[in-house]
């Protein structure tokens, strides 16, 4: 494990932490410079059983995984991550956007993903989406049945809490916020993610699936509704 510091320990101690756990030092060190000159402190970890380590012991504000970690599974860190009830953002480096790769960085419990080989613009303004400060106070947003705490990040409906990731968060928030407007998918990917997909991508599906799975009771009513061709909407029928 590598962890660069800074030559005032009294200004890096105020600095989000951001752990990067990469089997690969070369690509792990030009993070940690990139993390570095971006007003970030890095932790930088190797291995699987480091990165449980330093998720316990950094207290970083995201977690940058990659998906091969030498022997291991960043997958399976993701997963380890998560059954640990950690639940800072996750950031899943992968080498190729297949739907299978985009469904499975979300079945371990990732919230996104940005692809090799690593391009440094892109990915501090990934991380930058993440720790961006909230502006938000005690505020609710109502829809239906539906609470969506911005304060606490999760959402209620009925008598059930339902805990969401960072980026399920942020798509149900936009979604409350533009209430019966169709909303297009190019609105969309701009509102919630904030920067342009490489090539063709339906990771706008893939989200709505996992976060219409935890909204949706079965007697309960589908608020999210696909408009074909166009995109989605909130609306009760």
């Amino acid at each position: 494990m590598i962890v660069p510091t800074d030559s005032s320990k009294s200004d890096s101690a105020a600095l989000p932490v951001v752990l990067v756990v990469e089997s690969t030092e070369a690509i792990a060190d030009n993070i940690g410079v990139d993390l570095h000159e971006a007003g970030y402190k890095p932790v930088l970890a190797n291995s699987l059983s480091a990165g449980l380590t330093q998720a316990k012991q950094a207290a970083p504000a995201l977690i940058v995984v990659a998906r091969r970690l030498a022997e291991d599974s960043g997958l399976e860190l993701c997963r380890r991550l998560r059954d640990d009830q950690n639940r800072v953002p996750i950031l899943l480096m992968m080498n190729q956007d297949e739907l299978s790769d985009r469904i499975a960085c979300l079945e371990a419990g990732a919230d996104d993903y940005f692809l090799a080989p690593y391009r440094s613009d892109e990915f501090i303004q990934r991380v930058n989406a993440y720790l961006k400060p909230s502006t938000a106070s005690g505020e609710q947003l109502r829809f239906a049945d539906m609470v969506l705490d911005l304060t606490q990040r999760h959402v209620v409906r009925g008598d059930r809490i339902i805990e969401l990731t960072m980026k399920e968060f942020e798509l149900l928030k936009y979604l409350m916020e533009h209430p019966r407007e169709v909303l297009t998918r190019k609105q969309i990917l701009e509102s919630v993610w904030g920067y342009d997909f490489i090539g063709e991508s339906n990771v706008i599906e893939v989200y709505i699936r996992y976060l219409r799975l935890k909204i949706d009771a079965e007697s309960e009513k589908r608020l999210i509704q696909t408009v074909r061709s166009v995109g989605y909407v909130l609306r009760e029928s």
